[in-house]
């Protein structure tokens, strides 16, 4: 007997069978146990900033990954002030203009 699912190609059993809220629930047993037991590694905060540190510096490597980030937060930044920037300049110097007089 199979135990495929007819036409689709994949199995019922298993844990990737499973919706995610179940999958969670047993992640979430195992992670619970795994730390009463003491099997699970908890970082120093040492530990966090030398891993932080590493991944920071494989991104960072590469630089037309880098490159993209940087025109992404351009294209943010320039964003935000393009489209009022004619007027609150404007508004500004007005301002100083009156100050002035």
């Amino acid at each position: 007997m199979s135990s495929k699912n007819p036409g689709s190609g994949t199995s019922k059993r298993g844990f990737a069978s499973m919706d995610e809220e179940r999958q969670r629930e047993i992640a979430s047993e195992g992670g619970r146990a795994a730390h009463a037991s003491g099997h699970a590694h908890q970082f120093t905060s040492e530990e966090a900033r030398r891993a932080g540190q590493k991944g920071g510096e494989a991104v960072s490597s590469n630089r037309e990954h880098m490159a993209a980030i940087g025109r992404k937060g351009g294209e943010a930044s320039h964003g935000r002030r393009g489209g009022e920037g004619v007027q609150a300049r404007s508004g500004r110097e007005g301002q100083k203009n009156e100050e002035g007089d």
